[in-house]
């Protein structure tokens, strides 16, 4: 094992006791305030998580088979919903302090796509996060592997005696994994490549840095957001979407439930339900590189909070498509992220101790912490949105492929008492399920997850009085760094490799 987590990692202060209105002093809120509680018993729970959990997984069939459980999204876009979700729950206080002080609500930022997680809280108050010019932020020690990035950098670490080499990055959570921990890299590197590509402008460090944010917002609302709650979602959230050149001065946002009123928050809903998808989307085994011979199973051997080996480079072309390889099969294609369905793979259900402490399982934990957080059923949520409930029968506990769809369980078999009232992150994944017909069937967010999603992206953008979407909404990604027009998470690490 490389390193360990902390003990305490991912409890966010301020999440255990959240009120019923939409707004109060600290970052969470309720998207829908008015709604009862679901009711479960805490077996049954236990006993959905289990059924929610895959068998283990055999061993993967040669680099030429495609595995029955991967969709169509590219597996990078897993750890940049993990990234993205570091930045929008941005705690500046130390996980031993959220520990000690779980119910505080004060001390927040408000959340915002600002990579907080990337800047802390700036080189005046942390100088060490980046080199003498007060302009480039620091990197840390060579990596090879990558034959594409020569120029690979792992993350800069302190120098303990004894111990891990902790990350000394804006928010330690970004050093979890060896995915997300380089992820994080790239953008220190796409920062620096701001940096060399103003220079001669006269631009201080707030003006690399608004360009830097907003590059970032724009793959975040243009690449991320439309593969996960889908094109039509995210168009009928932001109307002027649908032609080019369009005004959202014209044609205005959308947001029927998503509220901040005074100011931006994050709905219980969304950060306990909603935006969990991801865990769907976690492979058992990923390859980092074509240079090392195997996959690298998730645990133990990608665990991070600590250095790695040095031939680790992530080959960023297996995680995501840069337009240059025929689709296909191989150990050179591009790696997708499992499908967003009711399943998730059997390592999450059985957490390391440093992780999972009393709860190895990932679906326990969801499951639970939406009981004591009094969210509403999925079904009260989607008639809330005038949306008509899934019918039990059609609500089912398993992964998307066309050996297991017919076999999957009801929700109602594994108890009666979830009948018309189940969880509402069981829902939100079941609800993306209903797309499936055959292995390869695209599958993003449904109707309920994909509004919840896509209302709290967009309301956090338009409500945020420094994003590109409020201050200027024509404005587009420069165009040296585009291509073919356009500007996605491919094009901003091809941009950070040149730094």
């Amino acid at each position: 094992m490389v390193g360990k987590l902390p003990r305490f990692h991912g409890v966010v202060r301020g999440l255990n006791d959240v009120g019923s209105s939409p707004q109060f002093e600290g970052r969470f809120g309720r998207m829908f305030r008015t709604l009862p509680p679901a009711r479960f018993t805490e077996e049954d729970l236990k006993s959905l998580a289990a059924r929610m959990v895959a068998e283990v997984e055999e061993e993967e069939g040669s680099e030429n088979e495609v595995d029955a459980e991967e969709g169509v999204i590219d597996a990078g876009f897993t750890y940049l919903g993990q990234f993205i979700d570091h930045d929008l729950t941005f705690d500046p206080n130390s996980s031993l302090q959220k520990q000690n002080d779980p119910e505080g609500l004060v001390d927040f930022r408000t959340p915002r796509f600002d990579l907080d997680c990337v800047y802390g809280r700036g080189p005046d108050d942390q100088p060490y996060l980046y080199q003498d010019d007060g302009l480039r932020l620091l990197l840390g020690r060579p990596l090879s592997g990558n034959p594409h990035d020569p120029n690979t950098r792992d993350l800069p670490r302190n120098s303990p005696d004894s111990g891990p080499k902790r990350a000394l990055i804006g928010d330690p959570r970004n050093d979890e994994n060896v995915i997300v921990s380089q992820l994080q890299g790239i953008f220190l590197r796409f920062h620096n490549r701001v940096v060399d590509f103003v220079q001669g402008t006269d631009a201080i460090f707030e003006d690399v840095q608004r360009f830097v944010r907003w590059h970032y917002q724009w793959v975040v609302l243009h690449d991320f957001l439309p593969r996960i709650i889908g094109r039509e979602t995210l168009e009928s959230i932001l109307p002027h979407l649908k032609k080019k050149g369009g005004s959202i001065r014209k044609d205005k946002p959308d947001l029927r439930f998503y509220d901040p009123k005074k100011e931006q928050f994050i709905p219980v809903e969304f950060s306990v339900a909603a935006y969990r998808f991801g865990h769907s989307m976690v492979r058992p085994e990923y390859r980092l590189n074509t240079t090392l011979p195997n996959r690298f199973p998730i645990f133990p051997d990608l665990v991070g909070f600590g250095e790695f080996p040095d031939v680790w480079a992530i080959d960023w072309s297996l995680y995501f498509d840069f337009g240059k390889k025929p689709p296909g099969t191989g150990p050179e294609r591009v790696q997708k992220a499992y499908k967003i369905d009711s399943s998730i793979v059997n390592p999450l259900g059985k957490l390391p101790v440093p992780i999972g402490g009393k709860f190895p399982s990932l679906a326990e934990r969801n499951l639970l912490r939406g009981l004591r957080m009094g969210l509403p059923s999925g079904q009260e949520v989607a008639k809330k949105m005038e949306i008509d409930p899934i019918p039990d029968d059609d609500l089912r506990i398993g992964p998307a492929t066309e050996e297991d769809h017919e076999e999957n369980p009801r929700l109602v078999d594994i108890s009666p008492r979830f009948r018309k009232n189940a969880p509402l992150w069981t829902y939100i994944l079941a609800e993306a399920q209903q797309q499936f017909r055959k292995n390869d069937t695209p599958i993003h967010l449904g109707p309920v997850g994909g509004r919840i999603v896509g209302e709290v992206f967009v309301g956090l953008l338009l409500y945020d009085k420094h994003s590109f979407l409020n201050q200027d909404p024509t404005w587009e990604p420069f165009q040296d760094f585009q291509k073919d027009g356009k500007f996605g998470m491919a094009d901003l690490i091809t941009q950070a490799m040149k730094a």
